[in-house]
């Protein structure tokens, strides 16, 4: 049997090794909710939507669009944060009559000192909370110049210009209205102009709007890169080298407002195998300007979820796999800080693991489930927000009406506040 000083000694180590273990660990501050079956007004949705499997919140939706799920995120005024709604139910062929919107909302934090866990609408302009998700509380991209150079659902009389369809609904065609048809948005940001940036998947495309989600200008391709659903693809003119919904899941935005970061969901054909392209847009001159980067995904990692900025230099990015609780596969969902100082020109993003989503710490169980580390198995978690040095906003796509990723059923809509175990110096003021 060891001596006692051995045995001190041994305990003093152990000690320090579990303190360490524990400084290195994110731990959840704060939970909130927001339940599947939340709606909006609009036009009719989800009548080329497939049924859920698990037989509940069943298409068509008469009369009310879907607020979920969420692709993107902004701060927003007071205490609310802006959410974009992606294309509506996946795919181009089956949302046609869902609008592409962006949200306002509050959550109020389930944490250690109490709150509700629970999400109310807000007002877009000014933050405050609102009963409902009413049209004070979105914008929704719309094309009145009629700028776009692909025609859209509100050209035509039936969708998909289909006479055996139904009618395009009137207040699409009047406002000239977008969809998730025309294009799959999947990322946000504001420039110092006040002026707002969807990254799209079926160009990918940059579509550019005022605050109010107008349209100002011609969508912007990635020079040299054909999505299946882009039009130049599906006219015979080129071949599709980026897979269906590989496009621009991540964009992060500098510090000054006056440079895209896109970061495709994808590889590209004949690119290096998982390694997935960055660049840089400047959006003063409204170009690429040449620079880009690859970020290289992890041995489990399949697709990103999203890509905001620290600094001028380094990113936070979600890295993950298709895989959830009630998969037979193991869920990998990640956070990694990707860093280009010093990388050259083309060069591969030095990566560092910052959040496991799989094992966070959650000692106050704020979630209530029972236990005491947190794990966050969804198939898609799209959105990212730095809260302050020390904290990190992180929410799922629940992909609506559809799910899985907790149990068989539609998901949920989750909202996680991560205090980090160390601080992001330095970090963006940029949206």
């Amino acid at each position: 049997m060891p001596a006692a000083p051995t045995r001190i000694a041994l305990a003093l180590a152990l000690a320090a090794a579990a303190a360490a273990a524990h400084a290195d660990t994110s731990t959840l501050v704060g939970w909130a909710r927001l339940p599947a079956a939340t709606f909006s007004d609009g036009p009719t949705s989800g009548q080329f939507a497939a049924a859920n499997p698990y037989g509940s919140n069943l298409p068509p939706y008469v009369a009310q669009q879907p607020v979920q799920g969420f692709s993107g995120v902004l701060r927003g005024p007071g205490h609310s944060i802006r959410v974009i709604a992606d294309n509506g139910f996946g795919a181009q062929t089956n949302s046609a009559d869902t609008l592409l919107r962006a949200y306002a909302l509050v959550p109020d934090f389930k944490t250690a000192r109490g709150g509700s866990g629970t999400v109310s609408a807000a007002d877009w302009k000014t933050g405050r909370p609102l009963a409902a998700f009413t049209e004070a509380s979105r914008i929704t991209l719309h094309d009145p110049d009629n700028l776009l150079g692909n025609r859209i659902q509100a050209d035509y009389t039936h969708y998909y210009n289909n006479p055996a369809n139904p009618e395009v609904a009137p207040a699409i065609r009047a406002g000239r209205l977008l969809t998730g048809a025309d294009f799959d948005i999947e990322s946000v940001r504001e420039d110092q102009f006040g002026r707002l940036w969807f990254g799209d998947e079926f160009g990918p495309y940059l579509i550019q709007t005022d605050a109010d989600g107008k349209v100002l200008r011609r969508e912007v391709a990635l020079p040299g890169v054909f999505a299946p659903q882009n039009p130049a693809v599906t006219s015979g003119a080129v071949t599709a080298n980026l897979g269906s919904s590989g496009g621009f899941e991540g964009m992060a935005i500098n510090k000054r407002g006056d440079r895209l970061y896109t970061l495709l969901e994808k590889t590209v054909t004949g690119d290096a195998a998982k390694t997935l392209r960055i660049n840089e847009f400047d959006i003063r001159k409204g170009a690429y300007t040449g620079v880009n980067y690859r970020y290289r995904l992890e041995a489990d990692g399949t697709a990103i979820g999203d890509m905001t900025a620290i600094d001028d230099e380094r990113f936070i990015v979600i890295e993950r796999n298709g895989c959830t609780a009630t998969s037979a596969c193991a869920p990998f969902k990640k956070l990694f800080l990707a860093d280009v100082s010093g990388v050259a020109n083309g060069g591969e993003v030095v990566k560092t693991e910052l959040v496991n989503l799989m094992d966070v710490a959650d000692p106050d169980d704020l979630n209530g489930d029972g236990q005491t580390r947190f794990s966050f198995p969804y198939t898609t978690i799209e959105d990212v927000l730095i809260l302050d040095a020390n904290s990190l906003l992180v929410i799922n796509d629940n992909n609506f009406p559809y799910g899985g990723g907790r149990e068989l059923a539609s998901d949920d809509t989750e909202f996680l506040k991560i205090r980090l175990p160390r601080p992001i110096r330095n970090p963006t003021t940029a949206k």
